[in-house]
């Protein structure tokens, strides 16, 4: 196959193109008012700039094996003094801290260290705002409970701690807790943490200010026009999306030298998660712990334009409607009414609840607070539902999932509650095509049933398409078993997809299944020819697929296809392309 393109030494962007946000307000003072009372503008930083929602009162937490206790010095200054069994004591002082309790369903604080190599690291001692309590994650399971005598130290997933803030190439906190966050190679194995910001600031949504702060400040601004900073709100659908999706996502790391502005195509892939390790239902609904990308499962962006923005003011996070009204709250309807304007003429006749009752709400049936699974049932940790579904208490029962009907009547049956929702709307609004073929795949267990199902060329829910894509490569492919023929077809028309996800997944299936056949081997090395451009990011994809099927191989105990799979990513990927790329060090210098 042909070798990957050339590329520059250095990217476009770098971290000295960021200005930070206060070079913003001088000409932009209403949007950074409104930012600066945000949850963005007051997602973290230093302790000294954070209001702390959890107790430094000197009130200890007792571990089996350890107790931990919270404290603020004369100053003020943070710190846990960490008690272990058998004398020995250490003191840890809080560097950063990130959240302020904001979210509704579950609002959380984190603490970081500096630690000597240079990196702020994750403390395992959380505090979540509704209960009131500190908790910990679990190892065994990732679980969340409160942190008492049950659990010891050596139980904490992140102890002692590992977790770095930034993209760094093993368990990290990404990028998403602070602005410009960067993870340097220093002397030797050492690393350095280093950002513009922990509160979330203008430059992480559009790009880097350095060149329009200068065209700004410039004398001869008026005869000179700038092209540095592209205007959001113009936007196509999925451009916007990704504005929000660098951080409201599950999107695997395809580079980790990640900076806004920088080709998100060849930092992110927003679908991967599915192959690897998927946290959906077969709806989008979330089945472990995700973030608000499900949105690409709904029906008003599938069939409609939907983005973030349309809810959410982007400089405040409070909410309106797709015209830029102002709206009282998060559950007011009129996020809705926006498009769907009929339903709020006598919304009693399609809510069958009381006008004004909390079941008339449009998110009370559209978009619940669900209970993100991994968390557990300990503590409150709910995410409203992105996805937008109808009430289906059958099958939201059969997920599990509890869902709008069961929240508010917990105690009424789930035929009862199905019997009541079809009685009301009548049969139920079919699932996409998509979620459908899924569902009905699921029992199916040969190749010949399964392809018409989950290879779906030409299909428009296009995560729906990508997720069934996965589900077939992972079951019914293996390393050089030449499918049949119309399977050879079905991936191959995916592979002219125009989505560089569902495109490079269906290249790297090819690749797995049959890439000793003369004429698929022809078609992949004529399309990385034909590249261009776009060769980086199809490249990164393409190897992650096949880096995910080898370790698929590897726990299914099979060897051999694990290094047969090894080394088509080597052709794909060479080695020391991988070893820059995975390793967190490529571009760093």
């Amino acid at each position: 196959l042909p070798p990957p393109a050339p590329r520059l030494a250095e990217p476009a962007v770098t971290f000295a193109d960021f200005v930070g946000a206060e070079a913003c307000r001088e000409c932009h003072a209403e949007q950074y008012a409104a930012w600066a009372g945000s949850t963005h503008g007051n997602a973290g930083g230093a302790p000294s700039d954070v209001r702390l929602i959890a107790p430094f009162d000197g009130t200890p937490l007792r571990f089996a094996d350890a107790t931990v206790t919270p404290r603020t010095t004369a100053k003020g200054k943070p710190f846990f003094t960490v008690a272990h069994e058998g004398g020995r004591s250490e003191r840890i002082d809080v560097a950063a801290v990130v959240g302020g309790g904001h979210m509704l369903g579950g609002g959380t604080q984190s603490f970081f260290a500096r630690f000597p190599d240079g990196t702020l690291r994750f403390l395992p001692f959380d505090f979540i705002r509704g209960e009131g309590v500190w908790f910990a994650q679990r190892r065994d399971d990732l679980s969340w409970q409160p942190i008492d005598a049950t659990l010891a130290l050596a139980d904490l997933a992140n102890w002692p701690p590992s977790r770095i803030l930034g993209n760094a190439p093993f368990a990290n906190c990404d990028v998403c807790h602070g602005s410009q966050i960067q993870v340097l190679p220093a002397d030797g194995e050492r690393a350095v943490t280093r950002f513009k910001s922990l509160a979330i600031n203008c430059e992480s949504c559009h790009g880097p200010g350095r060149r329009h702060v200068e065209w700004a400040r410039s004398p001869e601004r008026d005869a000179s026009d700038d092209d540095s900073m592209a205007t959001l709100d113009t936007l196509a659908k999925d451009a916007s999306l990704r504005v929000c999706f660098q951080c409201h996502a599950s999107r695997p790391v395809l580079d980790p030298d990640y900076l806004p502005g920088r080709s998100f195509e060849e930092h992110f892939a927003l679908k991967y998660l599915l192959l690897e390790d998927d946290p959906y239902f077969p709806d989008g609904r979330i089945a472990t712990f995700s973030y608000q990308d499900n949105h690409q499962f709904s029906d008003c962006y599938v069939s409609g334009s939907m983005t973030c923005v349309d809810c959410h003011d982007p400089h405040s996070q409070r909410y309106r409607d797709v015209t830029g009204r102002a709206l009282a709250g998060r559950f007011d309807d009129g996020q809705c009414t926006g498009c769907h304007a009929s339903k709020a003429q006598r919304s009693e006749l399609h809510t069958h609840h009381p006008d004004g009752s909390p079941g008339d709400a449009c998110t009370a049936c559209h978009m619940p607070f669900l209970q993100e699974p991994t968390v557990g049932r300990k503590l409150r940790f709910a995410r409203s539902d992105h996805t937008i579904a109808i009430p289906r208490p059958a099958f939201d029962a059969s997920l599990p999932i509890d869902g709008a009907c069961r929240q508010c009547h917990p105690g009424t049956s789930v035929a009862e509650l199905q019997a009541r929702t079809e009685a009301w709307w009548g049969p139920l609004k079919p699932h996409p095509p998509a979620v459908a073929a899924v569902l009905a795949a699921k029992d199916v267990a040969d190749v010949a049933g399964a392809a018409p199902l989950l290879l779906r060329p030409g299909e428009r829910h296009v995560i729906g398409q990508f997720g069934a894509l996965a589900r077939f490569a992972r079951r019914f492919l293996s390393p050089d078993r030449v499918p049949e023929e119309d399977v050879l077809a079905r991936l191959e028309a995916l592979a002219a997809s125009d989505d560089p996800d569902v495109s490079s997944l269906a290249l790297a299936s090819l690749h797995y299944a049959a890439g000793e056949d003369g004429d698929v081997r022809a078609l992949l090395a004529r399309t990385l020819a034909d590249a261009g451009t776009r060769d980086r990011a199809l490249r990164l994809r393409w190897g992650a697929a096949l880096r995910t099927l080898a370790r698929a191989r590897e726990a299914a105990g099979d060897a051999r296809g694990a290094s047969v799979t090894r080394r088509k990513l080597q052709e794909v990927l060479p080695a020391g392309v991988q070893s820059r790329l995975w390793s967190g060090r490529a571009h760093l210098k």
